[in-house]
């Protein structure tokens, strides 16, 4: 007979996978059925199944997002600067590009051509569709993911992480899918018990020699840890130029370094 605390243990797991799942707006046995449908006008997951289309022309210029939305990803992921497709951490934001993990012109060939320049703003700048990566792994080139989809390119890390995020984008914004990426998703997702972002212990390049940078958390640094990581000359307050040394600017509202800084224009962001 099963021990009981063996069976809390089992109840705790079900529940957190329960949650995950339902991120992405997924049901257990949805994740876990069978074949996606391949056919035009069919739907999956409460996706539209559907040959992407160009209706209206693409313009990387309809699709801009401000520079800050990359401090947000980095505190999103508290405060480490890394790549989910690759499981790298990175020293900079210098070293990385701002991804979007269902790509601009995917998405605009998915729906969004026969939106407005208000919703495609929106999505360019939506968090739930940014992460990082390095820039041989975002843009075109041997092994880049580009503009592809999921039939096409799979990250070799956070796969189930990437196919809920996509399949959460596509919902939100009411976007199709095709019946090739459709049937690559739920392969995905058949065998996914969690749609948590994983982090890596791996840490970035060592430092330079006589840099003095502190060991990049390996869990989130909270408000009282930032002094530990980023303030050097211990003075109790983070500058800039120590912000920038770590890799960590610009510092958002919600970073655990933003309240040891001074916002001079109150506008929610430092060291712009």
């Amino acid at each position: 007979m099963p021990r009981p605390h063996h069976n809390k243990r089992l109840h705790r797991q079900a529940r957190a996978i329960a949650a995950a799942l339902a991120l992405a707006g997924l049901a257990p046995q949805d994740a876990a059925g069978g074949a996606a449908p391949a056919t035009a006008g069919e739907t999956w997951q409460g996706v539209a199944i559907a040959p992407e289309r160009r209706c209206a022309p693409y313009h990387r210029s309809d699709y801009r997002y401000p520079p800050s939305v990359e401090a947000r990803i980095v505190a999103s992921m508290g405060g480490r600067i890394y790549g989910p497709y690759t499981g790298r951490h990175f020293r900079s934001m210098r070293q990385t590009d701002i991804e979007h993990i269902v790509a601009l012109s995917e998405a605009h060939d998915s729906g969004l051509c026969a939106t407005g320049p208000a919703d495609r703003r929106r999505f360019a700048a939506d968090p739930l569709n940014l992460t990082l990566a390095a820039p041989a792994v975002n843009r075109c080139g041997p092994g880049g993911k580009c503009a592809s989809d999921a039939a096409d390119w799979l990250p070799p890390e956070n796969r189930c992480w990437f196919a809920g995020r996509v399949l959460a984008v596509k919902r939100k914004y009411g976007l199709t899918v095709d019946g090739s990426e459709a049937r690559a998703l739920q392969r995905i997702l058949s065998n996914c018990v969690s749609l948590e972002l994983v982090f890596t212990t791996g840490s970035s390049a060592p430092p330079r020699a006589g840099s003095r940078i502190m060991p990049r958390p390996q869990a989130s640094p909270s408000e009282s840890d930032a002094l530990q990581y980023w303030d050097d000359n211990r003075n109790g307050k983070i500058s800039c130029k120590e912000a920038r040394r770590h890799g960590i600017a610009p510092v958002p509202r919600g970073h655990p370094a933003y309240p040891h800084m001074r916002d001079g224009d109150g506008d929610g962001v430092v060291c712009e």
